[in-house]
């Protein structure tokens, strides 16, 4: 899943893409490079950010959705937690929603994917990003990113939303300290164990960034690719179905090889 911010204060690449000739051309070249799926988002969610209305997201991502359709042959999913943007980037051609709330900004989110059958992604957020990176952390990451997508889950089918709609997000970086990510990211295995598929978003975090600092400063986003490559490898390795990245040429190399790792049978395809 290839990353497409139209956004001016996004953490790795804010103000870009907000150009909407140069977004639809970003959006064609990672096609190119190989992406299965593109998300396009309007609004930033980074550590810190404060939101804006449905009114102003709307205007960030329906030029780019318009441009778009009948051109790019990879499905879209529209990155948003308000319902008024969802119905309305799924008219202009999106076919996937992603909810980094969990559907606890606005359950009609669900109702939405319910009744136009489209998948529905949900990921963990503890906290909300203004604040999540300076509230306390979970004593224990894994009970309750589990406990936050069982919500997330029964609140989508209870709107009507079937089971084969739904994939999970951990939400890695969304209020989770740096270390927790790289413990979500070992005990992936068991977040699959809930039955549903899997989405892992790593791609330039700041706790990469932590750990790939120098004379005590962090590395910078565009610093981060090697550090995300590792887990993107880990992630396939544990069981991961999609990853969203922002370098995706890179990346589809990567993946090709961690899957070759684990599945034998694209091994013996090759001989």
């Amino acid at each position: 899943m290839g990353v497409l911010n139209v956004t001016p204060d996004s953490f790795s690449d804010g103000g870009k893409f907000l150009d909407t000739a140069r977004a639809a051309e970003h959006a064609m070249a990672m096609q190119f490079a190989g992406a299965d799926l593109l998300d396009i988002g309007g609004e930033s969610t980074r550590p810190g950010s404060s939101g804006i209305s449905a009114e102003e997201e709307l205007v960030r991502v329906l030029p780019i959705l318009q441009g778009l359709r009948g051109v790019l042959k990879i499905p879209i999913s529209i990155d948003t937690q308000e319902p008024e943007v969802a119905e309305a980037a799924l008219e202009a051609g999106a076919e996937i929603i992603n909810d980094v709330s969990g559907l606890k900004n606005d359950p009609r989110i669900a109702e939405i994917a319910a009744r136009k059958r489209v998948p529905l992604i949900l990921m963990h957020m503890r906290g909300e990003p203004r604040t999540m990176q300076k509230a306390g952390f979970a004593r224990d990451v894994l009970r309750d990113v589990m406990q936050g997508l069982r919500k997330s889950i029964s609140i989508a089918r209870k709107a009507g939303a079937a089971q084969s709609q739904i994939i999970l997000d951990p939400g890695f970086g969304f209020g989770k300290s740096f270390a927790q990510n790289y413990e979500l990211l070992e005990k992936l295995p068991q977040l699959a164990k809930l039955g549903y598929p899997l989405l892992v978003g790593t791609s330039r975090k700041g706790f990469l960034g932590a750990t790939l600092a120098r004379d005590g400063k962090p590395a910078l986003p565009e610093e981060r690719i090697w550090g995300t490559a590792a887990t993107v490898t880990a992630s396939v390795l544990n069981g991961a179905h999609i990853v969203r990245v922002h370098d995706v040429a890179e990346m589809v190399q990567v993946a090709r090889v961690a899957d070759c790792l684990a599945n034998p049978r694209l091994r013996r395809a090759l001989r």
